[in-house]
């Protein structure tokens, strides 16, 4: 997977060695951001738990049956995955009647991000994967209250 950061500056003028490293010397990871950052990522490595993120932004919603349902495993296994993406402020629940229903908490994965793009000007946040461009949009988290 090709991976860009997008930078205001005359691109060709500089070699790709060039941009590469005045990229990097622009923004540095901190250790302490790359170790939060590994844990998130290897949260996210595993299939089911990849899977269930899947589904809740697709419905925004399911209670743990449902979930066992659509991923073909025993509820202990799904609320194992589900404990820990809640651990990780990933997921947050309700409960309503006998059903405990999860949702995503999009406020953690905006964090998140905002970790990863830590010292980088708004304008400058972008990355590249191949025919896609993902982008700090403030005006619509603003509009839809997230």
């Amino acid at each position: 997977m090709d991976v860009c950061y997008e930078m205001p500056c005359d691109v060709a003028a500089l070699s790709p060695a060039s941009r590469t490293s005045r990229s990097a010397a622009r923004h540095k990871l901190d250790d302490a951001v790359a170790a939060q950052l590994v844990g998130f990522f290897k949260l996210l490595a595993d299939e089911t738990r990849l899977r269930i993120l899947h589904y809740l932004l697709l419905a925004q919603e399911y209670h743990v049956r449902a979930l066992c349902d659509l991923l073909g495993q025993s509820q202990p296994a799904v609320s194992h995955h589900l404990a820990l993406l809640r651990a990780a402020e990933i997921l947050e629940c309700r409960r309503s009647g006998k059903h405990n229903f999860y949702r995503l908490r999009t406020d953690r994965f905006q964090e998140l991000l905002d970790v990863v793009f830590a010292g980088v000007p708004a304008a400058e946040r972008q990355v590249r994967f191949g025919k896609y461009l993902l982008s700090v949009a403030p005006e619509i988290a603003v509009e839809r209250g997230v």
